[in-house]
């Protein structure tokens, strides 16, 4: 393989990487972030502006270098602990490194023994290596993200009983810390936990609101610290963050539902080419064979992979919906 055509394979895998990462990775969350402090200051009169947007830039500026600050290291070391600590699984940098070189090693082999082509085994055992368990985090992630979410407007009801009843914040965030299974439940035990060490509430919850990263948790610490500052009925305004949240939750079901067909055809197209790659070469390997040995047609599969890549990325971004 000459220069150009090693050229060219590192230029088509990088491109396909970045294309993957950037259509995992989701909506911007600064933009995110602008766009709801926009829609609060709109909301809001001019006496309480600029409380709102104090309260606002407290619990969005600045999140991911907090994080990487308290956990020490490098940035990246610093932010891939935050993402497994997101998982609530227990697993540690340690266990994801062995993880990784385990799989990269063992599809790496697995490719040379079946090509003979060392480069191709490499690129092939990094993709699956590297790929493989940032997805698997992803999902974890994803899940555990769902399950809060669906768990927590029962959690802001329980706390407005327990303040409608003369609770004061702290025993009924005790309480529903207790009632309130797992992952609200943790969540909340650890704020407890930092108000007893004599933290505040605002930094207490403000540090679950960053490992969390949900909007949902977020406009509830932001709810909690702006009626701190500003007075009023604290009950009254969680019934009524509870009720914005669970028409959120319905909205983004029925968003779902009408999106599913569309996701379905992008699955079965994105996924097509590649079953009836791997059946073909399962049935006839040496009819398709010729793609891990003849250096010509493996670049035209590596373009065909970076074509193929793009389609997908335009798929997933057409079939994406913000609430």
């Amino acid at each position: 393989m000459d220069f150009v055509q090693l050229l060219f394979l590192i230029v088509a895998l990088s491109a396909l990487i970045a294309m993957a990462v950037i259509g995992l990775t989701g909506p911007s969350s600064r933009k995110l972030a602008q766009r709801r402090l926009s829609g609060v200051r709109f909301r809001h009169s001019e006496s309480t502006d600029a409380k709102v947007e104090s309260q606002m830039k407290k619990a969005f500026a600045a999140r991911k270098p907090k994080v990487k600050k308290s956990q020490g290291g490098s940035s990246r070391t610093a932010a891939l602990a935050y993402r497994l600590e997101r998982t609530g699984r227990g697993w540690t940098i340690s266990q994801y490194l062995y993880v990784t070189l385990g799989l990269t090693v063992l599809v790496g082999l697995l490719l040379f023994l079946q090509t003979g082509v060392p480069l191709l085994s490499l690129i092939g055992g990094l993709m699956v290596g590297a790929g493989l368990p940032h997805l698997l985090v992803n999902f974890f992630i994803k899940r555990r993200t769902n399950q809060f979410i669906a768990k927590f407007p029962d959690a802001i009801d329980l706390l407005v009983r327990g303040l409608r009843s003369g609770l004061p914040v702290t025993e009924t965030l005790a309480v529903v810390a207790q009632e309130v299974p797992d992952p609200v439940g943790v969540e909340f035990k650890g704020i407890i936990e930092r108000i007893k060490i004599g933290r505040s509430m605002e930094e207490a919850m403000l540090v679950s609101a960053e490992r969390l990263n949900i909007a949902e948790f977020n406009f509830f610490t932001i709810t909690l610290a702006i009626q701190r500052e500003t007075g009023g009925n604290l009950a009254e305004t969680l019934s009524n963050l509870s009720d914005v949240l669970r028409k959120r939750s319905q909205m983004k079901l029925k968003i779902k539902a009408m999106s599913s067909e569309s996701k379905a055809s992008a699955y079965i197209v994105g996924s097509l080419p590649f079953l009836v790659f791997g059946m073909i070469f399962w049935i006839n390997p040496s009819y398709i064979g010729a793609f891990f040995e003849d250096e010509r047609l493996m670049v035209i599969g590596l373009g065909g992979l970076c074509w193929m890549g793009l389609g997908v990325f335009i798929m997933s971004k057409m079939v994406s919906f913000e609430i």
